[in-house]
């Protein structure tokens, strides 16, 4: 390792060293990495181990001489008189800059805090990472265990496998500091040789990627329609603020309302800030920026696609953290979009926003545009802050090779459970398997990483094609709780961590026998991008689903945010739904579904009973809470392998039929009309029957009873007499499908009058 021969370093700092640091190294240490953190325009790491109270005195040594001000401390025992937040809180602080930044980690490593908290510290600052010394640290009792023991497990029972691979990182940097209480182990890094001044951009820019940022999306509002953006970039290259000037701009420019919408309020809080900076004039309040009569407005997700809203442009930052159904109704809807995202970092799966996303976009909007930021603004390139957060947390990871991927078969892949002691030692295959997790799910983050390696009640799955994890699904134990704490549960006093199928299954479905049971729920399942469509992830479920059998479980299910894909999927391994969440989730803005499969006597009695109260109570449902429910969506849900046929008397024949083949009213045939639905649409042959148009009429109007107009204008008709005319088409195929010859003979008698 090459130093610097500067005054920037009074000597040169041995490796490693036998005596207890003193302050006055401390000190020395801290303000030499802030020099050369200054100098290069870069942050620098610090770690100080040993024990807590040590660390913190440590860290305000280190402090003292740096000539850093702006000092965020993420601690249970922060010292008087500094900018403190738990580590629960870390959320609130993305956006916002500091000059340093403290991270105790014995209060607990939360991986989502320090990553979040690693991204405030701008360039020339210092991060402190407080931890147990190093040695002993793997087996120090986490309080973030407490995150991690579900039910039974105690905090001591919590492996430290994750804490075991960051020490090991940590010892193997060549890009951090470390001082150990009692022993000083140092490494630091020389000032690099090939310094640059950053190019003058004109303008209120950071950097040349931001100024093209600002006007790509300022071409969006007043360029051609339907060419939407899609902004992607690392963290800290200014994307939020390129959105708020160019915001800024626009209204400006006379663009009466945009719209910005994300996960949460508080992440948009730099595009307003960058856009009120640029409109001197501008009022700003509750999530709305006024210059003039024009405003830049904060609107969530959920609200923009229920309720559609008029706007100028629509932009949605970090869209990876929003499920792809709802960037695909807002693309659909809105002519000027333009969306932003981090594709490494805490905010969002963002790669896999780029596989899902960019299908849609190519399909609704092929003339799409695609911009990335590179250059930093908060720091230089090469930052040992953001290398050494992106390996601690794998936001760098990268799945197996695409063309290895492609030629993977299901009946060609290997089936194994995976031992995770080994698994942490082999940063290769734990790459490769968080990979398909971030490419699946968008709500993947750091602290997955963790709950994979340390919880208790976990067992991860994969399929390996010529050694290589190209499928993998997380499973967790449920169930076999006592009696006392299921009858707690089924009354509503008592939850207790984990066992979200047995918990759901007594509080909402009412059966209390289930938390008794023994189960599995598959938290997550992944398949590689380039081996998708092919069976891999219904042989690894299938497989997994006979392991379950076979060590003596009750059932088998899951719990997702509906789509239409993901039932078609878990339909075709015969796990069906038992229960639809009437509400929407806040941030997926979907409706969470559960679906089960029984593996034993008793399990096949609680299955049956939960799949009738579903099927008795959904109808219902459809017309009162779940009136908005997409009814694609509904349909699927309402589908089931051996419907029963619709139980019609003949007098509700007769009124059917007349309505359908004459002019009977419709409200007066109402009833039949929704029994012969309910069945219909429970058929999946009967689906072959109807149009898409005809499903979908029926759906709204029979079975979610919206009003005539909103049924209307809903499917693009003039009115009530289109609306029942398109119901009488709907129902007519139906009547031939499932009457009798009476029935035909009725209806070729009504046809020749």
């Amino acid at each position: 390792m090459n130093y610097l021969s500067s005054d920037l370093l009074a000597e040169k700092m041995p490796k490693r060293a036998s005596h207890f640091p003193t302050t006055k190294e401390i000190s020395r240490i801290a303000t030499t990495l802030v020099a050369q953190a200054k100098a290069a325009n870069q942050r620098r790491i610090l770690v100080l181990a040993g024990e807590g109270s040590w660390g913190l005195q440590a860290a305000q040594v280190a402090l003292r001489e740096t000539g850093l001000e702006r000092v965020l401390w993420i601690t249970q025992k922060a010292p008087e008189g500094v900018w403190a937040i738990p580590g629960t809180a870390a959320h609130q602080v993305l956006g916002r800059e500091s000059d340093a930044a403290v991270f105790d980690a014995h209060s607990g490593f939360d991986p989502d805090a320090f990553g979040a908290i690693a991204g405030t510290v701008r360039g020339g600052g210092l991060l402190l990472l407080l931890t147990p010394p190093l040695a002993a640290w793997p087996d120090y009792i986490d309080p973030y265990y407490a995150q991690i023991a579900v039910y039974p497990y105690q905090e001591k029972e919590v492996t430290g496998r994750f804490l075991k691979r960051l020490v090991r990182l940590i010892h193997t940097a060549d890009d951090l500091t470390v001082i150990e209480q009692g022993v000083s182990s140092l490494l630091t890094i020389a000032i690099p040789n090939d310094q640059t001044t950053r190019a003058e951009i004109p303008g209120n820019y950071g950097t040349q990627d931001q100024r093209q940022a600002v006007e790509a999306i300022v071409k969006v509002a007043t360029g051609h329609r339907r060419r939407p953006l899609v902004m992607t970039s690392d963290r800290g290259r200014g994307k939020s603020a390129a959105l708020g000037i160019a915001a800024a701009q626009l209204l400006q420019q006379g663009l009466r309302r945009i719209i910005v919408t994300a996960p949460r309020r508080s992440a948009v809080e730099p595009v307003f800030k960058h856009a009120g900076r640029n409109l001197i004039h501008g009022l700003s309040s509750h999530g709305c920026l006024r210059f003039g009569e024009t405003r830049l407005e904060f609107v969530s997700p959920d609200e923009l696609t229920l309720s559609p809203q008029a706007a100028d442009l629509v932009m949605v930052d970090e869209a990876a953290a929003i499920p792809t159904p709802i960037l695909e109704r807002l693309l659909s809807r809105y002519a000027r979009i333009a969306f932003a995202t981090t594709v490494h970092g805490y905010e969002g799966a963002g790669r896999g926003f780029a596989v899902r996303f960019h299908q849609v976009l190519n399909r609704q909007a092929p003339q799409w545009r695609a911009i990335r930021l590179e250059t930093p603004i908060r720091w230089a390139h090469g930052d040992p802050v953001e290398r050494f957060s992106f390996r601690a947390l794998m936001l760098d990871t990268q799945p197996a090779d695409e063309a290895l991927a492609s030629q993977a078969r299901a009946e060609d892949c290997v089936f194994e459970r995976l031992d995770r002691d080994k698994l942490v030692t082999n940063e290769g295959g734990l790459s490769e398997l968080f990979a398909l997790l971030v490419l699946a799910h968008y709500q993947t983050r750091p602290a997955d990483l963790r709950h994979l390696l340390d919880g208790p009640n976990l067992g991860i799955y994969v399929l390996r094609y010529r050694d290589h994890i190209i499928a993998t699904a997380l499973v967790a134990e449920e169930g076999d709780l006592d009696s006392d704490i299921a009858s707690g549960i089924y009354q509503g006093r008592r939850r207790v961590r984990g066992h979200l199928l047995p918990q759901t299954l007594a509080a909402h479905v009412g059966l209390v026998q289930a938390s008794a049971m023994r189960a599995a729920r598959i938290i997550r399942i992944a398949v590689h991008p380039a081996a998708q469509r092919r069976g891999l992830g219904t042989r690894l479920l299938n497989t997994i689903v006979r392991q379950a059998l076979d060590q003596g479980l009750d059932y088998i299910g899951s719990s997702f945010g509906a789509t239409v894909e993901l039932l078609r999927f878990w339909h075709r391994s015969t796990f069906l739904p038992v229960r639809l969440g009437i509400t929407r989730g806040a941030t997926s803005g979907a409706h969470s579904v559960v679906v089960l499969q029984p593996l034993s006597t008793a399990g096949e009695t609680l299955y049956a009973t939960a799949r009738q109260r579903f099927i008795d109570h959904f109808p219902q449902q459809l017309s009162d809470p779940l009136r908005d429910l997409d009814p694609e969506l509904a349909g699927a849900l309402l589908q089931t392998p051996s419907p029963p046929a619709p139980v019609l008397d003949p007098q509700d024949w007769r009124d059917i039929i007349t309505f359908a083949f004459a002019l009977r009213g419709y409200e007066v045939s109402l009833t039949p009309i929704w029994k012969l639905t309910c069945a219909a649409l429970a058929d999946p042959k009967a689906k072959e029957l109807l149009e898409t148009s005809h499903r979908e009429i029926l759906t709204i109007k029979v079975l979610q009873r919206r009003n005539w107009s909103e049924s209307a204008m809903t499917m693009g008709l003039p009115g009530r007499a289109a609306v029942v005319e398109l119901l009488r088409r709907a129902v007519q195929p139906l009547i031939q499908h499932y009457g009798d010859s009476t029935v035909h003979r009725e209806i070729r008698r009504l046809v020749r009058e």
